[in-house]
């Protein structure tokens, strides 16, 4: 390593290296993690991926590159989906029982009147 330009040379293909690796790992995670792909496929492209890596890995994201993405927004739409519902039930948030309750209890006193407890009625139950 003599010059700037081989130290340049030398970061530009770990760059490419590592992107490539980064790559092949999403790879290989989508496709154990596609339940609608059948195992022999799913071996196939791992053959291929060790046997021709570069051109089997573009060949995968132009062929399945959309699954990936639909696949991956499923996921993440479902985390978030979990983790609300975790947050709401250990954040003790009041169910539509209690909220009826307390809409009930609301109508009994006078406070609000048969319009007002059948709208807060809806919106608990929605």
């Amino acid at each position: 390593m003599d010059s700037f330009m081989d130290w340049f040379w030398l970061m530009l293909w770990w760059f490419a290296f590592v992107m490539y690796l980064m790559i092949l790992f999403h790879i290989i995670g989508d496709l154990f993690r596609d339940h609608e792909l059948n195992g022999w496929w799913k071996a196939l492209w791992v053959v291929l991926l060790i046997v021709v890596p570069f051109l089997s890995a573009l060949v995968y994201l132009i062929a399945r590159g959309r699954g990936m993405t639909e696949r991956q927004a499923a996921r993440v739409s479902a985390a978030r989906a979990e983790t609300d519902a975790y947050i709401r039930a250990t954040a003790g948030g009041s169910s539509a029982a209690s909220q009826i309750t307390e809409a009930k209890s609301l109508y009994d006193a006078g406070v609000i009147d048969d319009a007002e407890f059948a709208a807060l009625k809806a919106k608990a139950l929605a």
